[in-house]
Formats: C-alpha cells, sequence, structure tokens
C-alpha cells in the first residue's frame, strides 16, 4: 500500500528512533525467506552463535572465580578468636576427639573444635559401621603425644572450616604436631590439595615429612 506516493518499505530504512519503523504486511512476510536463505548460505551459523556465548559465559566464570591459590584456601567465615599467633594451651583442657581434631575447653561454658591443619588421619569407624582400627591408632598416637607434652600451642588460620571449626596447628614442646603423625605413618598430608592456608613454613614441613611416611591404608 501507499501513502502520498511512498511506499511503507521504502520509508522503514529511514526511520530513527524518534520516528517509529512501520512494517507492511510484505515486509512481514519477507524477513523468514531473508533469514531461510541466510541460513541455507551460512548452515554454520547458529553453532558459531552457540559457540561464542559458551565462550563469553566460561570467560565470566574464569573472571569471576578465579583457580584456588596454592596460597591459601577460602575456608567458611573469619575467626573471632586471635590468630596468626601462638597461644598457650593448658594441656589438661584439651579434649582428643581422633587424630586429627581436638576440642579445647576454655571454660565450663566455651568450647572450640580445632581441625588440625596439614593431615587427615582415618576416621574412627569404617563405612560399615565397625571400628576402623587405623583411626582408633592414629587417636591413641595423639593422646599420648599431648599428654606427654609440657608445653601446647595452638596457631589459627583466620577463617574456620564449613563446619565452623578452628583450623589450625598444635605444636608440642615446640614441635609440629602435624608433622610428627605424618612421619608415624598415621595422617596423609592435605597441603597440596587445601593450599597452606596463610602458613608457607608449617606447610612445607609438612610436606617434607610427607615425603618419608606412608599414607594410611584405612577405610574414610
Amino acid at each position: 500500500m501507499g501513502l502520498g506516493g511512498f511506499e511503507f518499505s521504502r520509508v522503514a530504512p529511514f526511520a530513527t528512533a524518534s520516528r517509529p519503523v512501520l512494517q507492511t504486511h510484505s515486509m512481514t512476510k519477507a524477513q523468514p525467506e531473508e533469514r531461510r536463505r541466510v541460513r541455507r548460505r551460512h548452515p554454520h551459523l547458529p553453532g558459531v552463535r552457540i559457540l561464542t556465548a559458551l565462550t563469553t559465559s566460561w570467560l565470566v566464570v574464569t573472571l569471576a572465580f578465579p583457580a584456588g591459590s596454592a596460597e591459601t584456601e577460602t575456608h567458611g567465615r573469619p575467626t573471632r578468636r586471635d590468630h596468626g599467633m601462638r597461644l598457650r594451651v593448658d594441656p589438661r583442657n584439651i579434649r582428643i576427639m581422633d587424630g586429627d581434631t581436638a576440642e579445647i575447653s576454655w571454660s565450663p561454658t566455651q568450647k572450640e573444635t580445632v581441625r588440625v591443619l596439614g593431615i587427615d588421619t582415618p576416621e574412627l569407624f569404617k563405612s560399615d559401621g565397625k571400628k576402623n582400627l587405623a583411626g582408633l591408632e592414629a587417636r591413641g598416637f595423639a593422646k599420648g603425644a599431648f599428654a606427654m607434652a609440657g608445653d601446647v600451642q595452638l596457631l589459627r588460620a583466620r577463617t574456620l572450616d564449613r563446619f565452623n571449626r578452628t583450623l589450625g596447628y598444635f605444636f608440642l614442646d615446640g614441635r609440629n604436631y602435624s608433622v610428627l603423625v605424618l612421619r608415624a605413618g598415621m595422617a596423609s598430608e592435605t597441603v597440596t590439595r587445601f593450599g597452606n592456608n596463610g602458613f608457607p613454613h608449617e606447610a612445607e614441613e609438612v610436606i617434607e615429612a610427607s615425603r618419608s611416611s606412608h599414607r594410611p591404608s584405612a577405610d574414610r
């Protein structure tokens, strides 16, 4: 159809933002045909669009969530307790839960669970519910080591783990407990998996000790 000697299809290309494009029936009908012609000439275009979208998404994720650094692992919320320095703990107030976990009673109502950094010891029970001998031995080793220590110190990391437990190293008469367990062959090291948690020197000691120890064969 025409209006004043001009067809809408001829006016449309010159439309601006202030003058909306008017489409005729012939224009609407022609668009699907033009798209089909483009698809026949360039059948790879849909795949290119998908690949471009996936690449863009990958870049966004990579920039927003960079790969974990070997320097530290991000755990839960920051601890509210003093951290980054060694603190003395009365050995009588420490309860050994297993080879890599202990509970400190600071007062009758204030307790702190510590997940020892750098090591992973076997669980106390197997997946079938039976007692795990390797786990019991690791706990026994921990109880003996702490009982013999005249001076116990705790070095807390700045963040908690996902269970809101303190992450830290124990030092028994100046010796890194994690290193002692590894040398006894009752634990596997976790530094290569989780990073050094802000303690590069202690982490290096753990890695060195693991090289001369054997990972326990136990049900985890």
